[in-house]
């Protein structure tokens, strides 16, 4: 698969996209589902599932992704937690919060590269298009 990572994480950097949008954007003719469906979906999933305390949007969007391309709630499980775990071994987190250095003062990882990153972990689970 060519990667669409680049795709997604100028979603985010030009503010189109909340961070969940711009993964389940990128990837909707894989998922099966059309771009509208795609942003009204992911639309409440930004700024870590709401106010920073969550995990990354960019996560979430994966999460969604590997559900409707596997249509197998095992698998997706733990394909979902193999890409949490690459995620947080690069960043050191995968709440938004802890990301963005709130309480801390210290970033982990801007957006755009949060989303990068979830992008390139989600393509190693996913066909390069709908079969």
């Amino acid at each position: 698969m060519n990667t669409r990572k680049y795709i997604a994480a100028e979603k985010k950097r030009c503010g189109s996209h909340n961070c969940a949008q711009a993964i389940l954007h990128t990837y909707a003719d894989i998922a099966g589902i059309d771009e509208e469906l795609a942003m009204n979906i992911a639309n409440s999933f930004g700024a870590g599932m709401g106010n920073m305390e969550g995990t990354c949007g960019a996560l979430v969007g994966a999460g969604m992704v590997l559900g409707m391309v596997n249509k197998d709630k095992a698998k997706s499980m733990k394909q979902m937690r193999e890409i949490m775990t690459k995620f947080q071994e690069r960043n050191g987190a995968t709440r938004c919060k802890l990301l963005k250095g709130v309480g801390t003062k210290v970033v982990l990882r801007e957006c755009p590269d949060c989303v990068a990153d979830a992008a390139e972990f989600l393509e190693e689970y996913i066909p390069s298009s709908k079969e």
